[in-house]
Formats: C-alpha cells, structure tokens, sequence
C-alpha cells in the first residue's frame, strides 16, 4: 500500500513538472543577422559572390543573390569620385568617374557643368531622354519628374518631356530644402517658410514654423501620399514639427512638436520610412522616430554624426552609417521598439538598446541603400551587400 502511494506521488510530481514547464516555457528569441552576398569592385568594373564570406552552403552565382532571375530593380549609388547602377545582384549596369556635378534618381541621371548651358537627362541605359537648352540654373530629379533650380535658389520651374519649361514659380527667399510626392512639391527656404506647389506650379499651402531665434528650414519631408509634413526648422533653439493634412486638400496642422536644443547650422536629414509608419530625423544626439500612430518620439543616441542612412526603413529596421571626429565610421542596426508606446511610456525617451548592431570599419567615402531584405554598403572602390535574415 505504501508501495503504491509513492509510486502516485512520483506521477503527480512528474505530472506536476511537466505542467510547470508548459506554462513556463518561453521561445527562444531570434537574432537578426546580416548575412553577406556579395562584393563589386568599381576600381576594375567586374561583380562576384563573396564566398569566402558566405562560407559553406552559399550559392555559386552572382544572379542568385536575391533568389530570382531576369530583369531587376537598378539602385544608383554615389561613392567618392564613382557613380552609377547596381542591381540586386551586383551586376553593375553603369559605373563612371564623375568629371562634373552629378544628380541621380532611381530611373534618371545627369552630369552638368558649374554654369551649364545644356543639362542632358538620361536613362539607366545611358540615352538621352530629355534635352534643356540654357537651363539657367541646377537639375532636381524627384518623383520621377524633372526640376530647375534657379541659379540664385529662389525659383523652381518644372520640366516638360520635350524639355519645355511647364511652370514656374518664384519664391521669396533662396530655397533651403526640396521635396516631392504625389504630384507635390514641398520646399523650405532660409527665411523660415515653407509652401507647397501642386502639378500645376500653383501655391497650395504656406507656413512659417517660427519658435526660434533665427528662422531657417534645414530640411523637409513629405509622405508618399502628400498627406503629411515632416519639418526640422530654427537655430537657437532648433525644432521638429509634424503636420497632417485635414479639410481641403491645402490645408495642414501640427500635431506634434518638439524643441531640439541649439541643434545644426546645415542642412539636416529628415525622411519617412516603413512605409510611412515613421518620421525619422537627425537630431543633435542621435537620431529621433516619430510614431505616426502613437504620436510619439523615441531618441536614440549615436556617437558622432550620420554619414549615410537607408531611407526605406522597412519592417521597424533601419541601418545608418555614423562619423566620429576621428574619421572612423561605424555600420549601426536598429530595431525600432514594437511595445514601447504603451501607457506608462514617455514621449521623447531614450532608446539605446534599440541598436542590434554595430561595425566599425575605415573609408574616407561610403554608401547605404536598402532594398526590401538587401542591405547594400559601400566603402573605398567597393560595395558588399548583405541579407537581412532572423535566425
């Protein structure tokens, strides 16, 4: 009898432990790793597979770098004195020495002189598209249309296929900063203003931020549906604002805004990115993230300042390379926090453990584009892409 309940009290306490480790058990967390694809030489003009980096498994082919075959997306790159197009498997489609000034887009490019008598648009298939006779001021390509910026930077005017002027619109102050979505133009300028210009070259929208002791916009963004504003604007202090539009189609408000401290005196780096999810910025000590559903700020700290950064900032990651006074970079991951605006958190808190990655390395010149899971840097003559991957 005794026998037997010993052997009942060993069944309950093995029954009892397996029951603990169910309710206790956790998933093991999964690390996101930057796997490497593949390195393009653009001192010798020639692409391949890094094996030696990717190690044992990897493939054996440039073109199966992102798993699919035929035509692929082109991203234009800038490093140091070289220019040109990579697709997603390193093949480059064009890659020259820069003899003059530069502006690439996604699917136009030109080189033009200090002074240009004739600006030549081309393609990625180095045809010339478009054709400006006595442009009278710099090329801006943006949302896949054609810009003059007038030689003084206080007028924009618009370009037609045919190389004819379609409008153009004359501001009050030289322009500080241009940017374009949905068929909208937005600028600001060094007397603190900014406007939006619709298709038609008309003014849709004027707003001076003020706040500060001297009124400048450094930079400016708009979102891919022409439905908000990001702005960094004033030295002494400095601030960032976010509008949204309401009403009629013209018609903006700030939702939210924020005193910087004395912050930059140049341009500085506003976009939005995860699809539009976020609004993030340059600040003094970091980098700022503005929920767009929250309505809140997470800072997060960063020793020297954004040498590059990747613009897509797809599914809460983002990827920058930072500057320190030394002249040493570093390649920083982030992993924007999905449970941090919650109630009980604060607006504008620091967010250091957001960083997953850091890789110091040298290069006077570098690079940063990101495509969906690619990851695509540059240094030196070379770029290297990477796989973003969770294992």
């Amino acid at each position: 009898m005794a026998q037997q309940k010993s052997k009942i009290r060993v069944l309950v306490i093995f029954l009892l432990f397996i029951i603990y480790m169910l309710a206790a058990a956790r998933p093991i967390p999964r690390e996101t790793i930057l796997s490497p694809m593949w390195l393009s030489s653009l001192a010798v003009n020639s692409s391949f597979v890094a094996n030696s980096l990717q190690g044992a498994g990897a493939s054996s082919g440039a073109n199966s770098a992102d798993g699919s075959g035929g035509a692929q997306r082109l991203l234009p790159f800038t490093l140091g004195p070289s220019f040109g197009y990579v697709d997603k498997s390193g093949n480059l489609a064009i890659n020259k020495i820069n003899s003059a000034n530069i502006y690439l887009s996604e699917n136009k490019w030109t080189e033009y002189d200090a002074q240009p008598s004739k600006i030549e648009i081309k393609d990625i298939a180095e045809e010339i598209i478009m054709s400006i006779e006595n442009p009278q001021g710099y090329p801006v390509l943006l949302d896949n249309r054609v810009f003059i910026l007038g030689s003084e930077q206080n007028s924009l005017s618009e370009i037609g296929l045919s190389g004819n002027v379609l409008w153009t619109y004359e501001f009050g102050a030289p322009l500080t900063d241009i940017a374009a979505a949905a068929g909208l133009v937005l600028t600001g300028s060094i007397d603190g203003a900014i406007e939006i210009i619709d298709a038609n070259g008309k003014r849709i929208f004027y707003f001076e931020p003020g706040g500060s002791r001297y009124s400048v916009i450094l930079g400016c963004a708009i979102s891919k549906n022409g439905s908000r504003l990001g702005i960094i604007s004033g030295v002494d202090q400095q601030r960032f604002l976010m509008l949204e539009r309401y009403g009629n189609e013209g018609d903006y408000k700030v939702v939210y805004h924020e005193f910087l401290g004395d912050g930059f005196r140049r341009p500085v780096r506003i976009s939005f990115i995860d699809e539009d999810r976020r609004l993030i910025f340059e600040r003094y000590d970091g980098i700022g993230c503005y929920n767009i559903k929250s309505r809140q700020v997470i800072r997060i700290p960063l020793d020297g300042e954004i040498a590059a950064i990747d613009d897509s900032g797809d599914e809460g990651f983002l990827f920058l390379i930072s500057a320190s006074l030394s002249g040493q970079k570093e390649l920083i991951g982030v992993k924007f926090p999905q449970n941090k605006f919650m109630s009980g958190s604060k607006s504008g808190q620091s967010m250091r453990d957001s960083i997953f990655l850091k890789a110091p390395f040298k290069s006077e010149n570098v690079f940063l584009k990101r495509t969906g899971d690619l990851l695509i840097a540059g240094g030196g003559t070379t770029l290297i892409s990477f796989k973003l991957e969770e294992k």
